[in-house]
């Protein structure tokens, strides 16, 4: 089983919300996940982005491997 750290979107037509979660590569970009690590807000300026630090690097360190969106948020707040 691949498990990722990805973006799943929320929020109207036009303004995106996103929530970060741990899922299963399979499921669909919003459908089933694991558990919820964060948030990132797109649409505020400057976009905000809240992530629970210790979650993400538990995942990580279990194998969970981030997308290239969510690596890029990680290494600006952080975590990585």
């Amino acid at each position: 089983m691949a498990v990722k750290i990805r973006l799943r979107r929320m929020g109207a037509k036009k303004a995106p919300f996103y929530r970060i979660v741990v899922a299963d590569s399979r499921f669909p970009r919003d459908g089933r996940f694991i558990e919820e690590i964060g948030t990132y807000d797109p649409m505020q300026d400057p976009s905000v982005v809240k992530v629970d630090a210790e979650k993400a690097k538990k995942w990580i360190a279990n194998g969970a491997q981030p997308t290239d969106t969510v690596k890029v948020l990680f290494k600006k707040h952080g975590v990585l």
